[in-house]
């Protein structure tokens, strides 16, 4: 593929992304997406074969859970494997809204592209359940119910893009998710009951 193509693609994707977040996947036509992009309304189906391929594509792309192979070693290790996973969600939820919004969409409609969603959010959760429990039987971490804790530690790495929402009630104005990752990351680790943890 040429970097002409490349870029193309990229640009519808980036379209999509964009219209989608803001009139869902059934609100948004595929000539829609080729006039945000720029592009001629027959290339979707050139290059990804329909819209729905074209949503598919948007998390194969921009959704970061898929690169867990790179941090293998380090999700070996409960607090730091848990450590990075935190960071990278929250990261994620903050820093890309639109494809968060996406996928909560399609989560709480049941869509039927709820399955591509959760192909690619399953194994986020999978590896944090492994974590936590592995955490668990060597010690590290304390607590009764797995299943508790895996939707506490959920909730709390799912919540933050909702400072919009909650902003009557909130007094501080930083929204560095790097800081709040870390503040977060303190209060699970507490939460935990970790050896570590800063009381």
């Amino acid at each position: 593929m040429t970097q002409t193509e490349s870029e193309m693609k990229i640009r519808i994707l980036l379209a999509a992304k964009k219209l989608f977040a803001q009139q869902g996947f059934d609100g948004t036509s595929v000539r829609q997406i080729c006039e945000e992009a720029g592009a001629n309304v027959a290339l979707i189906s050139y290059y990804f074969g329909g819209k729905e391929k074209v949503f598919h594509a948007i998390f194969e792309s921009f959704f970061p859970g898929h690169r867990m192979d790179q941090y293998e070693e380090m999700l070996n290790e409960p607090e730091e494997g848990l450590r990075l996973l935190v960071h990278e969600v929250i990261r994620f939820n903050m820093t890309d809204m639109e494809l968060s919004t996406i996928l909560q969409q399609e989560i709480t409609m049941n869509s039927p592209r709820k399955p591509i969603v959760t192909s690619f959010t399953y194994p986020v959760w999978f590896k944090v359940r492994e974590l936590l429990g592995k955490g668990r039987d060597e010690g590290k971490f304390q607590f009764d119910s797995l299943d508790h804790a895996l939707m506490m530690v959920i909730g709390l790495t799912l919540v933050h893009n909702k400072y919009d929402t909650f902003q009557p009630l909130l007094t501080q104005t930083d929204r560095d998710p790097d800081s709040i990752a870390k503040h977060s990351w303190e209060f699970i680790m507490r939460a935990l009951g970790a050896s570590g943890a800063s009381a």
